[in-house]
């Protein structure tokens, strides 16, 4: 059985939800329809003419991709444009394009993660501020013999969590009442006859980025027809997400050697480097993508060099006047994403017994040549 389109974009968005992507992010679904199965899910950086030929060949019917294929608003849909080929191949042999770009960057365990992970940087934090996850708190009245059957369900969906403390929960015993009207079905009870049932209050957190896996996964372990339940926004404040991520190496090492180390782990040939490669290299920022204006961000943590692509030339004579020194890959480097991207979806998939094949484009998109 294959999985359907809105399935395999629902594990997608386990991963990077959408709510935290920057504000006018081209992401989503950007051509085609999910509502189908998909036979095969290609995982790109970009989408060109190769990775679309690459998709065909595949079988895959859905791209997933970091960077959007729609950025700004289209004048026309000529055929023989270059991008207008990408679109009329992707229509013709009916391939979905989604995208996955700052929610991406900005989630835990995504793509700034990934970069400091292989560069062996610990104990990160994000480099800005943009997203703090909203609180709510859940209580909901459950018959007693179901009380841990639906307690485990709420809290191994992701409710709650205090700082570093999971399965957080507050629990009292007490009386529910109610009559079952003409048309029920009830659980326990009979139609017209008033039901008093020992029942426990269950209360706990829930983010937002959780709150729709809790509320199905309460409703569906809880006996009641009808469940009684309330949930109430709260002041106080949950986790916060952040572009990029600062944190310090085990050992200091120089910029001359970082950089090589650079060069290994993002697999790009050269790098730009602004700086003393002399310089001791102990707290280290990263950022994916165009991350040159965040130099300040980076210097204002505190960092010795900012690991991100595409600076240019003003920005680099700024940040070395101030002393920051900065390592550029360039953009595709935001190529390791696809491997991880790929497997996250294949173990879910697999674990839900589905036979569509999840698959890392091999195509190189990286758009200049270094001689």
């Amino acid at each position: 059985m294959f999985a359907k389109g809105q399935t395999v974009i629902q594990y997608m968005e386990q991963l990077a939800p959408k709510h935290v992507a920057m504000e006018n992010d081209k992401i989503g679904l950007q051509l085609g329809s999910l509502q189908k199965e998909i036979t095969g899910v290609l995982v790109a950086l970009d989408v060109n003419e190769a990775v679309v030929d690459e998709a065909i060949s595949l079988g895959a019917n859905l791209i997933v991709a970091h960077h959007a294929i729609i950025f700004r608003p289209l004048a026309n849909l000529q055929s023989d444009t270059p991008m207008g080929k990408v679109y009329e191949k992707l229509i013709k042999n009916d391939i979905a394009v989604y995208i996955s770009h700052t929610n991406l960057d900005v989630t835990d365990g995504g793509m700034n993660d990934w970069m400091a992970e292989v560069l062996d940087v610990q104990d990160v934090s994000p480099l800005e501020d943009i997203h703090t996850d909203k609180l709510y708190k859940l209580v909901v009245f459950v018959p007693k013999e179901h009380h841990q059957r639906v307690l485990d369900a709420i809290l191994n969906a992701g409710a709650g969590w205090i700082g570093n403390y999971s399965h957080c929960s507050f629990n009292i015993e007490g009386y529910g009442t109610f009559v079952p009207r003409e048309g029920t079905d009830p659980y326990l009870g009979t139609q017209g006859k008033m039901e008093k049932v020992e029942e426990i209050r269950i209360e706990t957190i829930v983010p937002q980025s959780a709150r729709n896996k809790v509320i199905q996964a309460m409703l569906k372990s809880h006996p009641y027809e009808e469940v009684a339940y309330d949930l109430y926004g709260m002041d106080l404040k949950g986790r916060t997400l952040g572009l990029g991520r600062v944190g310090k190496l085990k050992e200091p090492v120089s910029l001359e050697s970082f950089v090589q180390r650079v060069k290994d782990k993002f697999d790009v040939p050269a790098v730009r480097v602004v700086g003393d490669l002399h310089t001791q290299i102990k707290k280290v920022a990263v950022l994916g993508g165009s991350g040159g204006r965040y130099w300040k961000h980076a210097l204002f943590r505190g960092a010795d060099v900012l690991v991100t692509g595409d600076v240019d030339y003003h920005t680099a004579q700024d940040a070395h006047m101030a002393g920051m020194t900065i390592i550029d890959p360039g953009h595709n480097a935001e190529k390791i994403m696809k491997p991880r991207v790929a497997s996250w979806l294949t173990e879910k998939l697999q674990g839900d017994k589905y036979e569509t094949k999840v698959h890392a484009s091999a195509i190189d998109t990286e758009p200049f040549t270094f001689l």
